[in-house]
Parts: C-alpha cells; structure tokens; sequence
C-alpha cells in the first residue's frame, strides 16, 4: 500500500518565500499556520468547494493578509493529499 505525501510545498513564514506558481493560505482554527501550496490547486472541485464554503462563512475580510482558511490542519492536509497535479 503507498502513502500519498500531499504536495503542499512546506509550512512557511515569510511573503519572500513564495516561488512562482504558489500561493500562501493561513489554515487552522484558532492557531493559522501558513502554507504555500501550488496554484493548480484552484483547479480542483474540492479545493473550490472548500474556499466557496469559508466565503460563505467568514466572507473575504483576511486580518492575515491573504487567504484564510479556518478548517483544521488536518482537514486541509487529507484534502490537498488527495490532488493529483
């Protein structure tokens, strides 16, 4: 049986670390952790699906700074595992 490592790039903490062709969320729901993550992302149902139902909720107002996503790590990380990009 194989393990899927998911293809987020690595939990980061600065703007200058973002390569070209990624983008950063701040998931989590008390505690954000940040994550820089491919831009094929938005192609996916799923990952869609996610940010349409956080709009929703929490609307486009990010004291963070950029894309907030307030599910759980875990959560996220099962999601994005799944992607095949």
């Amino acid at each position: 049986m194989a393990i899927r490592v998911p293809r987020i790039i690595k939990k980061s903490s600065t703007s200058l670390d973002v390569p070209k062709g990624h983008f950063a969320v701040y998931v989590g729901e008390k505690q954000k952790k940040r994550f820089v993550i491919p831009i094929s992302y938005l192609s996916q149902p799923s990952f869609q699906d996610l940010l349409s139902r956080e709009e929703e909720e929490f609307g486009f107002d990010h004291p963070m700074g950029g894309v907030t996503i307030p599910c759980s790590e875990d959560v996220f990380t099962d999601l994005t595992s799944q992607f095949r990009i």
